[in-house]
């Protein structure tokens, strides 16, 4: 079946915010004593921030009485660096403006909270382009369960069959798969030549490289 619908993963993908989140997750955990390698970090990449701090905190033995107050100032920092210094990546507007063209229904699906999702769409201006935003902010699970790009696809009356999914986080992507959806990945450089990223439908290294030949590969 045609493709006609495309949803977007935000950080890391329309905007370069994970450095941000990195940062704001290491202040979190140093408090703690606790220093992640890079490939430790990546790990969990596209989780919540409440289950992020759950799989860390519980692999490094600490109290988990304290994630509430460590979720609720994570969240305080990591958007005040957003807003601070946080930049659109390479594409963002060819892409979206390359399926309103084409009369795709466009969606937004983010494990992100919806107060940093309105960060992000004002600060690069692109609210308009969004006909529905999805956020695993409140939902029993975050990605990579599919839920939150299911409820999307609801709130865009679509096919999942008939869905693209970008995605930059490897838990990102087998959420937008178990949904029934094409995926396309725009990982992150230094993590693009893993073999785990044959899972998706197609892998490019910037949005920017996306056009008509590639849609039509899908």
């Amino acid at each position: 079946m045609q493709l006609n619908t495309v949803i977007f993963d935000m950080d890391g993908l329309l905007i370069d915010s994970e450095p941000c989140w990195q940062e704001a997750g290491m202040e979190t955990l140093l408090q703690f004593n606790v220093t992640l390698t890079p490939v430790q970090y990546h790990h969990t990449t596209g989780l919540r921030t409440r289950e992020w701090l759950d799989y860390w905190f519980t692999h490094f033995g600490i109290g988990k009485e304290t994630i509430p107050a460590a979720e609720a100032a994570l969240h305080k920092n990591v958007i005040q660096k957003i807003k601070d210094k946080a930049a659109p990546l390479p594409g963002i507007h060819e892409v979206l403006e390359f399926f309103k063209a084409r009369h795709f229904r466009i969606g937004l699906a983010t494990s992100s909270p919806l107060s940093l999702v309105q960060v992000v769409v004002d600060k690069l201006d692109i609210a308009p382009y969004f006909e529905t935003v999805a956020s695993a902010e409140h939902l029993p699970y975050g990605k990579p369960h599919p839920q939150v790009y299911m409820d999307c696809i609801r709130q865009l009356s679509a096919n999942p069959i008939q869905c693209l999914a970008f995605e930059d986080s490897f838990n990102g992507l087998i959420a937008a798969k178990a949904a029934r959806m094409k995926c396309v990945a725009v990982p992150v450089q230094d993590q693009a030549h893993l073999p785990k990223w044959g899972a998706a439908d197609l892998k490019l290294n910037s949005l920017l490289e996306f056009g008509e030949a590639q849609l039509a590969e899908l």
